[in-house]
């Protein structure tokens, strides 16, 4: 983890990766970014409409180009979509570039906190249990294959799994600006 100078936050939806990230940057003064937003800054659009146009993916080609672009900035927190890690080379990215945290959470914890989103296109005309139980089997080994360590976020307030991740990066003495 030494000379890694940004931290990369990777997950399923709901396990609090842009939360976490935005309190992540004030501990550690780091600019904070979310490639879903900056998808939606780059196209003028919300990611429901690009995957009504586009399909799942011409997202996923437009969160290719923000990640490798994205994680070339240092001194950044990142919180990266739940399906960023499918792409071997956005986990590439991930993994060379910074200090991937892995924010794992139930299925139980990412029903409760994405029943009201709207802005989940994955999760729209589908039974929501049962889609997050598939996209959680397909991808853990994907963001435990890259995350130089993981935090569980399950019922854990935000400051707290910020702490504690800010905690871990000091210990193992991550560069500060």
């Amino acid at each position: 983890m030494l000379g890694k100078p940004s931290i990369f936050l990777v997950g399923p939806m709901g396990s609090g990766k842009t939360a976490v990230g935005r309190h992540l940057a004030r501990l550690f003064r780091y600019t904070f970014y979310d490639s879903d937003a900056d998808i939606e800054a780059k196209t003028g659009v919300d990611i429901q409409f690009i995957f009504e146009k586009e399909g799942e993916n011409g997202f996923r080609a437009r969160e290719k180009e923000s990640i490798e672009r994205l994680t070339k900035v240092e001194s950044i927190v990142l919180a990266t979509g739940g399906g960023a890690v499918i792409d071997a080379d956005n986990r590439r990215f991930l993994a060379e570039r910074g200090v991937v945290v892995y924010l794992k959470t139930s299925v139980d914890q990412q029903l409760e906190r994405t029943r009201h989103g709207r802005n989940r296109p994955l999760l729209n005309d589908t039974d929501p249990e049962q889609k997050l139980i598939e996209l959680m089997l397909r991808r853990a080994s994907l963001y435990a294959e890259i995350a130089d360590f993981t935090v569980s976020t399950d019922g854990r307030r935000v400051q707290l799994v910020a702490e504690e991740i800010h905690h871990e990066m000091r210990r193992v003495r991550v560069p500060q600006p």
